[in-house]
């Protein structure tokens, strides 16, 4: 059990630091520029949903996918743990996001009613929230485990796609509340855990193919 929290709450570091709902408001906001309020949660929705399904297949294949492709777990750690630091140093050298559009009252432009949905599926669904290090993560921690810490990594998945769901829907509040140098600032600190997460990665890569 103890295995499991400890497991649960790297899991859980990983996929938010990736995902990082917050930091990712801003750019919300610039897509569904123009939209209405209610567009904007079904956006919202379609996008965490659609991430959902496709990391969900990632894991729940993953053993396949290796086995058809020969590839060992300690080489897809190692790769797996380069491909994260390198989204964290990204992370880290980012520069400040800006809202595209945002004019009118408030900040925010009136509603456009043929506003193209489409938008849930990419940019957002992929690759911002199912991009390469998300799909990379959850396959690296399914690796080698058995159904209940897959299992964990599902629910834990859904848990934070519930969190970025949130913060999308209400985005405009979060980012009046916070601000953007506040949120710059969570978006480096979620790059520099990343980037840990990632050498941590490829330490434990290279201690397995060691000891094979």
């Amino acid at each position: 059990m103890h295995d499991l929290f400890v497991f649960g709450l790297s899991v859980f570091a990983s996929l938010f630091a990736i995902i990082n709902p917050i930091a990712n408001v801003p750019i919300f906001m610039g897509v569904t520029s123009g939209a209405s309020e209610a567009s904007c949660r079904k956006i919202a929705k379609t996008a965490t949903l659609t991430a959902f399904f496709i990391v969900l297949a990632f894991v729940l294949m993953g053993k396949y996918i290796f086995d058809f492709f020969g590839i060992t777990i300690p080489a897809f750690k190692i790769t797996g743990g380069l491909l994260l630091f390198y989204v964290g140093f990204e992370l880290l050298q980012s520069k400040k996001s800006t809202i595209q559009n945002m004019s009118g009252p408030g900040g925010t432009p009136a509603p456009t009613p043929d506003f193209d949905e489409s938008v849930a599926i990419s940019p957002l669904a992929i690759p911002m929230l199912a991009g390469p290090g998300t799909i990379v993560a959850a396959m690296n921690y399914a690796a080698g485990h058995n159904y209940w810490y897959i299992l964990e990594i599902v629910l834990i998945l859904a848990f934070v796609l519930g969190l970025t769901y949130f913060a999308f829907s209400f985005s405009r509040y979060i980012y009046r509340f916070l601000g953007k140098d506040i949120i710059l600032v969570l978006s480096k600190l979620m790059g520099l855990i990343v980037a840990i997460l990632g050498t941590n990665m490829v330490i434990d890569g290279i201690k397995m193919a060691m000891a094979n």
